[in-house]
């Protein structure tokens, strides 16, 4: 059953969202397509330029990022404290990177504008300031350009995107990291690389160039101890998290049966996690689309709220005002932890 997508973003539950958008059919239209020949390979870098523009114009920032042949993965935050602070002058000039500026609004900012006409240019601005913190607007001005490119490029019409995006709401820092492992780890996984410095398109490898000394085009959120400053950092250390990402990749594969290095233990052990927890999160992160990630406390807590705000799983009834089932614990997927993925069957 489709939700709408004011029921599955909150500020008020998270800002933290997992984002995928895949292409039409899933074929290799971002990448090298064997059936036709063709190498696609350069619309990957498409994404990438266009996210650093979107970045820039948006109150949304990028935690994380992957890029592959027919799909993508982004893991954002919302930020719309910082819209506030952005003068009438400020929204105009980011909205006029995308769109330009509407009629309405140049008549009514100019000097000799009517009382009513400068009304209503202050009525578009709020509109597009509150555009501009929105994720659904996010997508729209991501998927929709790159769409347009590609068709031009292969001459054609028609959808390039399956759909406009799914998300899935991150409830806490747990969730956070889980997710953030997974993207990180989706071009080894697809057997595209062998290590991570190696995956390219991916945020993983930028962060590790940057501490090379190369210097990368698309702000990603730092984590406490990178140097670029911010106000609200992820609250990890890069250097563990990179040690955690790189034993779980080891890990999770067949042919990878790694030792756990006794050194990654602290990091594991501060986040609350298990072996056995965490790569059992892993593993289902990529199943059957869950729209929220949490553990169980956060998860009945999203499910209270009114659904105007979130709905943390697929219902299948279709009445508006059905009665929510309690929310089991999980402990079946997830033993000694109360640390669930939620969607229509758990319930």
């Amino acid at each position: 059953m489709t939700i709408a997508r004011c029921r599955q973003v909150s500020i008020a539950i998270t800002p933290y969202y997992h984002v995928i958008g895949r292409c039409v059919r899933r074929a290799f239209l971002c990448g090298f397509d064997s059936a036709s020949g063709k190498d696609f390979e350069h619309r990957r870098q498409w994404v990438i330029e266009r996210l650093e523009l979107l970045c820039s114009v948006f109150a949304v920032e990028l935690c994380s990022y992957a890029i592959l042949s027919n799909h993508y993965h982004l893991v954002v935050r919302l930020a719309p404290d910082q819209a506030e602070t952005w003068s009438a002058e400020g929204v105009m000039a980011r909205w006029q990177k995308l769109y330009g500026i509407a009629t309405p609004i140049a008549i009514g900012t100019a000097p000799e504008a009517l009382p009513a006409q400068r009304a209503l240019a202050e009525e578009m601005i709020e509109i597009r300031r509150e555009r501009l913190t929105d994720l659904s607007w996010f997508m729209k001005c991501l998927n929709e350009q790159i769409a347009r490119r590609a068709n031009l490029e292969d001459r054609c019409t028609g959808s390039f995107w399956e759909g406009r995006y799914k998300s899935q709401a991150l409830l806490d820092e747990k969730a956070l990291l889980t997710c953030m492992a997974y993207v990180d780890l989706n071009p080894i996984r697809a057997g595209l690389a062998k290590s991570l410095e190696t995956s390219d398109f991916t945020a993983v490898q930028a962060r590790i160039n940057t501490t090379l000394g190369q210097i990368s085009s698309l702000p990603l959120v730092p984590f406490e101890d990178e140097p670029r400053e911010s106000k609200n950092p992820l609250p990890y250390y890069l250097r563990h998290y990179l040690e955690l990402v790189d034993w779980t990749g080891r890990a999770v594969r067949d042919d990878k049966r790694g030792a756990i290095p006794s050194k990654l233990e602290p990091s594991l052990n501060r986040l609350g996690f298990d072996e056995s927890t965490w790569l059992a999160g892993i593993k289902l992160f990529g199943r059957p689309m869950f729209q929220a990630i949490g553990p169980a406390n956060r998860i009945r807590t999203a499910v209270s709220k009114p659904f105007t705000e979130l709905s943390t799983y697929r219902c299948k009834a279709r009445r508006p005002h059905a009665k929510i089932p309690p929310i089991t614990s999980g402990t079946d997927r997830f033993p000694n932890s109360n640390y669930v993925h939620v969607n229509a069957g758990q319930a």
